[in-house]
């Protein structure tokens, strides 16, 4: 098949989307597939800045909600015409990876598969883009249900997300969990030494890092709140943050406010290729997700990443966390917002380094049985021939 990966949202970007839509290629491609990828980023510059962006502003000064609302639809209509342009490419399916990238990717009729990776309405609630029950939340939950309804099949990436499509739309989804390369993301402790040398990182910290966009559903700022116990008995102990996102500042000013800024690390934007060495290098992975405004976090791609690195991972029980963490076996659990437990967690895998390295092990394990790129590329072909049948 010929395949065509779009999304309203840039590409590639520092996060999940992407890498999901990266590691799909080639899982595909590896299968035989010709797999292209449409992006927002694909629009010029221009008009990306001055058109999409530029009013955004002035348009939240007059109502809470409007330009982010706005900026959507222009992305939208900007992908709409670069679908358009690809035509004569003659893709046999689209798989649009988000809301506005579906509406887009429908005016082609070209056959459109579409993924669901979270809630549209509730995510952008819960970061602050719109107001609960605005006339803006309304706009984008009635864009959800008109695209879920309207597109060939829906994927999504965790059984809540597949529950809440039919709660709102009555369309039954294919549930395919995120994967991740398997190749690339592998067991490079051994490594750790060099990679802290290269990353002007000490050999003699322990680190923690927290893979995450620095948004409130993410919990970001729970291992700041749950650091001061850990440094009173690991003084070398370092919080390293890879990400970008509204809660940069508060962070900041949570450390400095706690006394423990000496000790965390914000790197700020991280290519993904460079992931793999954060991984390599650090002691524990933590993934604090919380659940915010009706939003859970799903399938994670950075805990399953930690878990296919050899590395041991402390997560919240919420979500598909829930789902792909076994606790004391894979990896430990706490319980959401509770500083306490994420602090007990911290200090006890820096106290059984041999316990973690067991939990790590059975963690990789699970990753190449259940979470492979090759496997969910073969439950992605199976849906898109089913959807052409249709």
């Amino acid at each position: 098949m010929k395949i065509l990966l779009a999304t309203s949202y840039d590409y590639p970007h520092l996060g999940g989307l992407s890498t999901h839509m990266a590691t799909l290629q080639k899982g595909l491609e590896e299968r035989g597939h010709t797999v292209d990828i449409i992006s927002f980023s694909d629009t010029p510059k221009w008009k990306r800045d001055f058109i999409a962006r530029g009013p955004s502003f002035l348009l939240n000064k007059v109502k809470k909600g409007s330009g982010y609302v706005w900026t959507l639809k222009r992305r939208k209509d900007f992908l709409e015409q670069l679908v358009k342009e690809r035509i004569s490419k003659n893709y046999d399916i689209i798989n649009a990876q988000d809301v506005f990238a579906t509406e887009a990717a429908l005016t082609s009729n070209i056959p459109t598969v579409s993924t669901v990776h979270g809630y549209l309405t509730f995510e952008s609630i819960s970061k602050g883009s719109v107001d609960k029950d605005s006339t803006q939340a309304e706009a984008l939950m009635t864009a959800e249900r008109e695209m879920y309804k309207a597109t060939r099949a829906i994927i999504t990436v965790d059984t809540r997300i597949k529950d809440y499509v039919k709660k709102e739309t009555g369309v039954e989804g294919t549930m395919i969990k995120n994967f991740i390369d398997v190749e690339s993301f592998k067991p490079e402790v051994e490594r750790r030494a060099e990679f802290r040398t290269k990353h002007n990182l000490s050999q003699d910290e322990l680190l923690f890092f927290v893979p995450r966009r620095l948004t409130k559903k993410n919990g970001v700022i729970y291992p700041v709140l749950s650091f001061p116990p850990v440094l009173e008995k690991f003084p070398n102990a370092r919080i390293v943050f890879a990400g970008t996102g509204e809660m940069f500042e508060e962070i900041k000013s949570k450390a400095k406010e706690l006394g423990v800024e000496n000790n965390i690390t914000m790197l700020g934007a991280i290519d993904h290729k460079e992931m793999i060495e954060y991984y390599a290098l650090s002691d524990v992975v933590l993934v604090p997700s919380i659940y915010s405004a009706g939003v859970e976090e799903a399938t994670s791609i950075s805990a399953l990443e930690a878990m296919g690195s050899g590395v041991p991972l402390i997560a919240c029980a919420v979500g598909g966390l829930k789902e792909i963490v076994d606790h004391e076996k894979d990896g430990l659990l706490v319980a959401e917002r509770n500083v306490e437990e994420l602090s007990d967690a911290m200090i006890y895998l820096l106290e059984n380094k041999e316990i973690g390295q067991k939990l790590a092990d059975a963690a990789r394990a699970k990753i190449i049985a259940e979470y492979s790129h090759y496997a969910a590329a073969e439950k992605y072909e199976a849906v898109y021939k089913k959807a052409l049948n249709k």
